[in-house]
């Protein structure tokens, strides 16, 4: 299998019920991947050829961004338990028809941000989460400097000489995680997409960039 002949659309993470209905977490911010019945294609674990398989229905669970589908021969929990882990694709080729300012999330990730005021290259999306408007995670170039913890002087045991008090620990500072902002996914805040150039420009309101930077 190769990355270009397939999409991603979801992974199936658990059973839902005893009736072979399964919970699926999407990778598509299309609905009609899991609602409208058709054929799609599973990938289970350890294995590298898609299967066919036919969706009958779905539905969206509101609150918890999963859908729950029955997939044709899957009838009963078992069935439905044991294909845990296991990828929805649909092929490349089938790609629903986008609106004006709509995009495939996949053609997002990867994408570069500026700030279109400065011109400053501020990061790069590494997610898009749906929402009430999606929000771009972004990975910053600039990262926090880890700042090193300061050395403390050991406690000297019974019975040692003083001088051994002037001994330092050597902290070694953990690697910092890495850090990312969301940036919500407007016309307002992103009215630059040039998907050609594989860059995105911003124009962030005051104080949105501190307001949610995870550190």
């Amino acid at each position: 299998m190769t990355n270009d002949q397939w999409l991603e659309i979801g992974t199936i993470v658990a059973a839902q019920g005893m009736k072979g209905e399964l919970r699926v977490y999407p990778e598509s911010q299309f609905p009609e991947r899991f609602e409208e019945p058709g054929e799609r294609w599973m990938l289970r674990p350890g294995e590298t050829e898609p299967q066919p398989v036919k969706l009958v229905k779905g539905r969206y669970i509101d609150g918890k961004n999963l859908y729950v589908v029955q997939l044709a021969e899957v009838e009963n929990r078992d069935r439905a338990e044991a294909l845990a882990g296991t990828k929805l694709m649909v092929k490349a080729s089938d790609r629903p028809i986008l609106e004006e300012d709509e995009y495939h999330v996949l053609d997002l990730i990867g994408m570069e941000v500026f700030l279109q005021e400065s011109g400053e290259n501020l990061g790069v999306v590494v997610n898009v989460f749906p929402a009430g408007n999606d929000l771009l995670e972004v990975q910053l170039h600039q990262q926090p400097v880890a700042v090193a913890p300061e050395d403390e002087p050991e406690t000297p045991q019974k019975g040692e000489v003083n001088r051994t008090s002037k001994k330092r620990k050597v902290l070694r500072p953990k690697p910092p995680k890495l850090s990312t902002i969301l940036i919500p996914f407007v016309k307002a805040i992103a009215p630059v997409v040039d998907l050609e150039n594989r860059r995105i420009e911003i124009t962030p309101p005051p104080g949105l960039l501190e307001m949610n930077q995870d550190v």
